[in-house]
């Protein structure tokens, strides 16, 4: 790892922390860093739709100011990040990368983002997505093509593709997405980086626009697990305004996160997760297995029987919910739909009743058989995120469903995933697996996370832009 902080492979929350800490530089010189190498990079990767230049200079020297007086509000207090663009941020425009939504600017921030900024982060600006984050892609018709900065050609994933983008290009330490159907989990693989889904209920939607009320997951990504763990710390708490949010209180994510592997059970799919894999994936993803046991966890192999049904139930659910949401837009201003968005509405207004009825039901029998059955055998399952690495852009769009295929069968349930870089291929593409956990144990998978991390270094490698 590099020795200086502001090297993309060595941006962290945590090193930014510390090095504020010690007096070694202030947030304006960090968020000027960061600032600059988004208007320089950006007309290369289109991963923002905005910089707030002004904003975050004026919250940075108010994070400077509290510093000097001896108000540290966390390890957040001073840091830039940069938000997926559905979250709502108050007088800053916010598009969920739509036409529909293209001068819509909110009031109020999301319950996210104020518990963001409660904790001192400052938002240096707004990122691309697939449009209304229904899509793999980020090739917005509206807003333009986000590429992967390991390869200009070739996505970055979605629908927080922006997010990984401007992770693995070093412009901020971490930012925020959302996951439906694998959103933050994909674009973490194909830009090697680190992205957690917590447990559905962990993080209020309350000023994220939606995709599917029963779907949705908001959470962190950043380079590392450990700066996953402090981000989720400040996003996840009770919001008695959101009706999908839990009220099971929020334990301290890091606590423990250095108490390495010895006795966690890990099981690895024996169907689904490996099928239609590349074999450059299957080695990186069997490597990390055999470094989980080197690390004293033990290894098994495991099936999971319903995971094709709960990927297709997902899809059924997901798409009939976008069209709910939709109803008033696909009525009046069909135009304004990029053609792939639109098609997928059109087939979720015209899904049966009776196939949503089925997969609410399937949901709820599936989540009650991992409860009960799989945890009980294992503590944490691995496999890869995505069987193939990054496709090119004139691709992307056939491979959807396979870039989905491992990513769904989790959203359906509500289960917590980590996802996080385990290799790279010959030609230098990202590979990333997924550790997934008990509903509310996001710490067992950030500790797996972080003892993987600390005896590996894909991590902490940049592409060279």
């Amino acid at each position: 790892m590099s020795s200086d902080p502001l090297e993309p492979g060595s941006l962290t929350i945590a090193r930014c922390a510390d090095l504020m800490a010690r007096g070694a530089l202030s947030c304006v010189e960090l968020t000027e860093r960061c600032l600059e190498r988004a208007e320089r990079l950006n007309p290369v990767l289109n991963a923002f739709l905005l910089i707030d230049r002004e904003g975050a200079l004026a919250a940075a020297r108010r994070a400077d100011e509290e510093r000097r007086a001896g108000r540290v509000r966390g390890p957040l207090h001073g840091v830039p990040l940069a938000l997926k663009d559905l979250f709502d941020t108050a007088g800053v425009r916010t598009t969920a990368g739509s036409k529909h939504f293209a001068e819509r600017t909110p009031t109020e921030d999301a319950h996210t983002v104020a518990r963001l900024r409660d904790a001192g982060a400052v938002i240096i600006g707004k990122l691309n997505l697939h449009e209304w984050a229904l899509g793999v892609t980020t090739a917005n018709p509206h807003w333009g093509v986000c590429r992967n900065p390991w390869d200009l050609d070739r996505i970055p994933g979605g629908s927080s593709g922006g997010t990984g983008a401007a992770l693995a290009a070093g412009i901020v330490p971490a930012g925020t997405g959302s996951d439906t159907g694998g959103s933050i989990r994909i674009p973490s693989a194909l830009c090697g980086v680190t992205g957690l889904k917590p447990t559905y209920g962990r993080c209020s939607l309350r000023g994220v626009v939606p995709l599917s009320w029963t779907l949705d997951h908001v959470g962190p990504m950043a380079r590392t697990a450990e700066d996953c763990a402090l981000l989720l710390q400040a996003m996840a708490g009770y919001d008695p305004l959101d009706p999908h949010s839990e009220d099971v209180g929020t334990p301290d994510f890091a606590a423990g996160i250095g108490d390495g592997l010895r006795g966690l059970r890990v099981g690895v799919p024996s169907n689904h997760f490996f099928e239609n894999c590349d074999p450059e994936v299957v080695s990186a993803v069997e490597a990390a297995a055999r470094e989980f046991e080197r690390l004293g966890a033990t290894v098994t192999d495991i099936a999971i029987p319903d995971a094709p049904a709960a990927l297709a139930h997902n899809g059924i659910i997901l798409i009939s919910d976008a069209a709910a949401y939709h109803r008033e837009r696909l009525e009046r201003d069909r135009d304004a739909f990029g053609p792939d968005v639109l098609g997928l509405l059109d087939i979720g207004a015209k899904t049966p009743a009776t196939a949503y009825a089925l997969a609410l039901d399937f949901r709820r029998a599936y989540r009650r058989w991992l409860e009960r059955e799989l945890f009980a055998q294992v503590d944490v399952v691995l496999h890869p995120t995505t069987p193939i690495p990054a496709p090119p852009i004139a691709e992307a769009a056939a491979a959807r469903n396979l870039l989905i295929q491992n990513t769904a069968p989790w959203n359906i349930a509500g289960a917590p995933v980590l996802a996080l870089p385990c290799g790279f291929t010959a030609s230098g593409l990202p590979i990333g697996m997924s550790l997934v956990g008990r509903f509310w144990d996001e710490a067992t998978l950030l500790r797996a996370g972080y003892a993987y991390q600390q005896a590996t270094d894909w991590h902490l490698r940049a592409p060279a832009l």
